[in-house]
């Protein structure tokens, strides 16, 4: 099973070696174009609300791209919900997931495209699993929308994957606080390239909004119990290792400022996180560029303990 949502059952185009991640903000698409030859490139266009195709078509008429591409959806395109693995025939899941979350998510069982991947395994307790569920008709207008270009649609993505995919593997788990601009901040625990854990923390969108003296008065105290939080639930909980260090990817001109008020708060490393060349400064893109990691990674199915 993947952990993103293959959508190559929908779209089917010519093949290219040259990769494209999207990552869809609430105002926006970032991109981030990578070709087999030739120097990388990173884009920011305009949008509205969920429909791109202005901003499909501002991108090939600039890139004239030809390209794999996987697509982020930003927060508001898809719901994340933990349930008990239902016990029934693996080939009989995905239709019984679909019955056993639609009191969960607000999207009827008949508009649902869901996808899952397995949580940690617990040492006693029902197993669980995280079932990442979207509209079909959103996920399809999407299609839609690039199905007159060169670029063929060969992934649909979730945030947290995609900044997952940033992290470098590591037999020791790392927690990242990441944002998307002007999106809510997410805090994740990835071990081996694996997803341990996801939140989302609300009233956050604006942090890049706030002066250094507004951040010291609750914001930084609020992320730290936060992320103090999940380091007990994942050391406690799922009986893991402590994580050695805190990693920081936040759009922001504060970031530097954010980190090192956290390190004060905690008795773990905290530092910014590296993004590989060329692309250390293009943080404000770093889930397009996760995109394009997630394109070139194997698929994992869950996360062993």
């Amino acid at each position: 099973m993947s952990v993103t949502t293959k959508v190559r059952q929908w779209f089917s185009g010519s093949k290219s070696n040259d990769l494209l991640g999207l990552a869809l903000g609430q105002q926006s698409m970032s991109v981030c174009y990578q070709p087999e030859r030739g120097d990388s490139q990173c884009h920011k266009f305009a949008t509205t609300s969920n429909d791109y195709r202005e901003a499909v078509q501002a991108l090939q008429h600039e890139l004239h791209v030809n390209a794999q591409a996987n697509l982020v959806l930003n927060a508001n395109n898809y719901q994340i919900v933990q349930i008990d693995k239902p016990k029934v025939p693996e080939q009989e899941l995905r239709a019984a997931l679909k019955w056993q979350v639609k009191e969960l998510v607000s999207y009827s069982p008949e508009q649902l495209v869901l996808d899952y991947f397995d949580g940690p395994k617990m040492q006693v307790g029902q197993e669980k699993l995280n079932v990442v569920c979207a509209p079909k008709n959103l996920l399809a207008s999407f299609v839609e929308q690039f199905s007159h270009t060169s670029i063929n649609l060969a992934q649909i993505s979730t945030e947290e994957f995609a900044f997952a995919a940033l992290v470098p593997p590591s037999d020791d788990a790392h927690l990242l606080v990441c944002q998307q601009p002007n999106q809510e901040v997410l805090i994740l625990i990835v071990k081996q390239g694996i997803l341990y854990f996801h939140r989302r923390l609300r009233g956050h969108a604006q942090i890049g909004n706030k002066t250094e003296d507004e951040l010291s008065f609750g914001t930084i105290d609020n992320l730290s119990l936060e992320i103090q939080r999940s380091t007990d639930y994942f050391e406690r909980q799922l009986k893991q290792a402590p994580i050695k260090a805190i990693k920081v990817l936040l759009p922001i001109k504060a970031e530097s400022f954010v980190a090192r008020k956290l390190s004060e708060n905690s008795n773990l490393s905290v530092e910014l996180l590296d993004l590989p060349e060329p692309y250390q400064n293009e943080r404000q893109f770093a889930a397009s560029l996760g995109a394009v990691k997630l394109s070139q990674m194997p698929a994992k199915d869950e996360a062993n303990v």
